[in-house]
């Protein structure tokens, strides 16, 4: 069985606390540009609860029927309307998650925050989290090529952090998104997180290996499954 060496978590809903956030950016976004004008209100804003985790431009292009030039728009409003919404409420951790990354990087593994907001979104939260000394790296779609759930966002981190194989790297997200992309890159451990978007059943249905409360369960997950090699172990 392979150690893990890298655990790729995602942010809005597993380390990062969105308390409807991205549903009210989507909002104000719809508002601004009409790319949801195309179906009924309560279908546009389903889709956007069940593509949670997906790259925007995918979500917003899928919403105007294809017009790329409208969802290149829609996707503009939805960052300006996020950080808008940030400014105004401020940004929080899920609760233990910085703590969390901390014991993980302690027990000598490499952690990559994974999104699917635009670099200047994910760098605000970041910044307003002051996580920039505690993570390895910081990925959004435009850094990897495609979006989740294609597995893009992993092998990126895989390949930046210099970690030593896929079977080396733990994925952990909220949304069946998040899943799909570990079990498409072909990660060694994949969970689901409840402190999002997707319940238990729908991340069960991704593929994950073990859904847990929150991300502060990961590394005893890990220990218990005996994923963090000898060494490792006896850090946690």
């Amino acid at each position: 069985m392979t150690a893990i060496e890298l655990v790729v978590l995602d942010m809005a809903g597993t380390t990062v606390l969105d308390d409807g956030v991205v549903e009210q950016a989507f909002q104000r976004a719809a508002e601004r540009t009409g790319v949801a004008e195309r179906m009924p209100w309560a279908e546009a804003l389903q889709y956007v609860r069940d593509t949670m985790g997906m790259s925007k431009i995918d979500v917003f292009t899928h919403l105007s029927g294809g017009d790329v030039a409208a969802a290149t728009a829609a996707t503009a409003a939805f960052e300006g309307a996020y950080s808008e919404i940030v400014a105004e409420q401020g940004v929080a951790e899920i609760p233990g998650a910085a703590e969390a990354i901390a014991q993980m990087r302690d027990a000598g593994l490499k952690v990559a925050l994974t999104t699917g907001f635009a670099p200047v979104t994910r760098d605000a939260l970041i910044d307003g989290l002051g996580w920039h000394g505690l993570i390895d790296i910081a990925l959004s779609p435009v850094d990897a090529g495609r979006g989740r759930p294609a597995p893009d966002l992993v092998l990126t981190a895989l390949l930046r952090t210099g970690t030593s194989a896929v079977a080396a790297v733990a994925v952990v997200g909220d949304t069946s998104s998040d899943v799909q992309s570990g079990r498409g890159a072909g990660a060694g451990f994949v969970a689901g997180v409840l402190s999002g978007a997707h319940d238990r059943a729908t991340l069960e249905r991704a593929g994950a290996d073990a859904v847990l409360d929150d991300v502060t369960a990961l590394l005893p997950t890990l220990h218990e499954r005996a994923l963090l090699g000898t060494a490792l172990a006896r850090t946690s």
